[in-house]
C-alpha cells in the first residue's frame, strides 16, 4: 500500500566548507516514517529548482524543519541586525509561500523550531532576535557542548491551555520539552494560536485558528527520539493522520479546543 508523501524542507549545508548541498536530519524522515507513518521526501528548498505548486502536487503534506539560518527579519519588516544571525533567503522564498498556500487548501503540514517561526511570519507576526535577552526569559539555546543526547535532552516544562487543542492531543496540561532555539516569537500573526507556553513565557506551541487542516507547530524539536518520547509520539502520529486523510481525499482531521 503507497504511503503518503511528506515533504521535508532541507536546509543549505557546505561540505567540507565547499560543495554545496541540500540535507535534512534523519531524525526528522525517522519520525515521518516511522510515527506519522509515511514517506519522507527531501525538499530542495530554493525558487531555483522547485515552486510552491510543484511540491503541493507531488507531496502530501509538509515538515517545517529547524534549521541554524533564521528567517530573514526582511520578511517582518524590521532592518537586518547582526543580533539577527545566519539567513536562507531562499528557504525563505519556499516555504513562506507555501505556508499561506497550505492554510488556503487545508493541506496538512507541521512546523518544527524554525517551521514554527516561519508559519507566524508567514502569517504576519514578528520574532525577537534573542529570547534570552529579554527581561525574565531562559537561554533557550542548545548547549554548545555535549553528546546529541545530552544537547537533546528535556531541559524545561511546557504548559498548554486548559482545554486547548495540545492539551486534549497530549493528554497532559503540562509536558517536558528539548530546547534549541535562540529566536521566538514576539507578536502573532493573523490567526495564529499560542496554545503552549515555557516556564518564562515564551510562547513554545501554536495552531492557526480557523484553517481547514492540520497546522499544529512547536517550538521545541519533537523529531529527537520520536518513537519514544510521550510528548512527540501524538504530535507525529496526529500529523501522519491528518496527512492519510489528505491523501485519500478526505477531510483532514482539524483539531480545535475545547
Amino acid at each position: 500500500m503507497k504511503r503518503p508523501i511528506v515533504g521535508i524542507i532541507a536546509n543549505q549545508y557546505q561540505i567540507d566548507n565547499r560543495y554545496p548541498t541540500h540535507a535534512g536530519g534523519t531524525i526528522n524522515s525517522s519520525a515521518v516514517a516511522d510515527v506519522a507513518g509515511c514517506m519522507p521526501l527531501i525538499i530542495p528548498s530554493d525558487p531555483r529548482y522547485v515552486t510552491v505548486p510543484e511540491l503541493m502536487q507531488v507531496c502530501d503534506g509538509f515538515l517545517l524543519t529547524g534549521g541554524r539560518p533564521n528567517v530573514h527579519p526582511e520578511e517582518y519588516g524590521e532592518p537586518e541586525t547582526e543580533a539577527h544571525g545566519a539567513f536562507d533567503r531562499a528557504r525563505d522564498a519556499i516555504t513562506l509561500p507555501l505556508v499561506r498556500a497550505c492554510l488556503e487548501r487545508g493541506q496538512p503540514f507541521l512546523g518544527i523550531c524554525r517551521g514554527f517561526q516561519e508559519v507566524n511570519v508567514a502569517l504576519g507576526g514578528t520574532l525577537h532576535p534573542e529570547i534570552r535577552d529579554l527581561p525574565g526569559r531562559s537561554n533557550h539555546r542548545m548547549p554548545p557542548d555535549g553528546t546529541m543526547e545530552e544537547q537533546f535532552a528535556l531541559r524545561h516544562k511546557v504548559r498548554f491551555a486548559r482545554g486547548g487543542v495540545f492539551h486534549r492531543l497530549m493528554g497532559a496540561e503540562e509536558v517536558m520539552t528539548n530546547t534549541l532555539h535562540g529566536q521566538g516569537i514576539l507578536r502573532e500573526g493573523r490567526g495564529v494560536v499560542v496554545d503552549g507556553w515555557a516556564d518564562d513565557g515564551t510562547p513554545e506551541a501554536l495552531y492557526v485558528e480557523g484553517a481547514p487542516g492540520f497546522t499544529l507547530s512547536v517550538q521545541w524539536h519533537p523529531e529527537y527520539n520520536a518513537v519514544n518520547d510521550p510528548v512527540s509520539r501524538p504530535l507525529f502520529s496526529a500529523f501522519g493522520d491528518a496527512v492519510r486523510a489528505w491523501a485519500a481525499g478526505r477531510a483532514a482531521p482539524v483539531l480545535r479546543s475545547a
